[in-house]
């Protein structure tokens, strides 16, 4: 049997380097925020296919600048349309901006040249209301698990256990995403968020197996130390864990690597999540009911 407890300080330690890290990379570089919490406009046009080769994510920057457009991101969608976000902008603005790309390529006539699919503009107060929803959403979620854990167990410290590793998760996902922000320009939006939500919910899921291998080993073996009971559970439960998340991590990759410009940081974020989640149940849910007997139960 491997006995996983007698390194549960390694396991902190390199949990703590990641999420310093990542505080580091934020205090010093900040994070990227989407329009969704800002404020902003978004705007979708497609290319006519006989111009489509003479327009590129540089040449719309440059336009939009010339325009008056500030703190421009391009993005190609998959067939072939482009999202520009930007600070707020009228419709004046918009028309203008339409104009010059089009004269800009040697065409007279924009809706010869360009089809407008979307423009919208999103004011700051949304925005705010978004990410209050949001915090209020995850500070919901992790209360309900709390309680959910904690009856279910009837023990506090199982329920305070899995809070600790989902948050655990939470600042892991959130470390790796700074320095994607910082290193590729990921932007934290509602897709974010989305991801974060899920996953929560996964690594509850896991943590929760092995937790319940920890009661029927303490039914079934009450003399036995409470750390080997632990090591049992986790030597019980690793395989069926690591190849449940394989299949979950390959999926994601693949999406990752091929996948649509949209929806490839919400993947990124999805991936971070599910390894972390895999790691945490039993390196840092599990410990933490180690931690949890020392602080409280021996002192009695």
């Amino acid at each position: 049997m491997i006995r996983f407890m007698r390194l549960r300080l390694v396991y902190f330690v390199l949990s703590s380097l990641i999420i310093l890290s990542g505080v580091y990379a934020f205090l010093r570089w900040g994070v990227n925020i989407s329009i969704d919490f800002t404020g902003g406009s978004v705007l979708q046009i497609g290319i006519n296919q006989n111009y489509r080769k003479q327009i590129s994510t540089d040449k719309l920057k440059q336009v939009a600048e010339s325009v008056g457009i500030q703190s421009i991101q391009v993005h190609q969608l998959e067939n072939g349309d482009y999202l520009i976000k930007s600070k707020p902008f009228d419709q004046e603005k918009n028309t203008l901006f339409q104009q010059k790309l089009a004269s800009s390529s040697g065409v007279a006539t924009v809706s010869a040249f360009l089809s407008e699919k979307k423009f919208e503009t999103l004011g700051p107060t949304f925005g705010a209301e978004t990410l209050k929803k949001t915090i209020s959403a995850i500070s919901l979620a992790a209360l309900v698990i709390l309680l959910f854990v904690w009856k279910e167990f009837k023990d506090r410290k199982y329920g305070v256990s899995a809070i600790l590793a989902m948050f655990h998760d939470t600042l892991i996902t959130f470390s790796v995403y700074v320095w994607a922000s910082h290193l590729y320009g990921a932007e934290i939006d509602t897709l974010f968020m989305t991801a974060l939500l899920t996953i929560l919910s996964f690594s509850v899921h896991d943590t929760i197996v092995v937790y319940d291998r920890i009661r029927e080993s303490k039914k079934n073996l009450p003399g036995v130390k409470y750390e080997n009971l632990v090591d049992k559970a986790l030597n019980e439960t690793m395989g069926r864990s690591v190849n449940n998340s394989l299949t979950i991590i390959f999926m994601l990759m693949v999406l990752f690597l091929m996948g649509g410009e949209t929806i490839k940081w919400f993947v990124f974020t999805l991936l971070v999540g599910t390894i972390s989640g895999t790691y945490s149940s039993p390196f840092i849910a599990s410990p933490l009911l180690l931690v949890w007997d020392q602080l409280f139960i021996k002192k009695r």
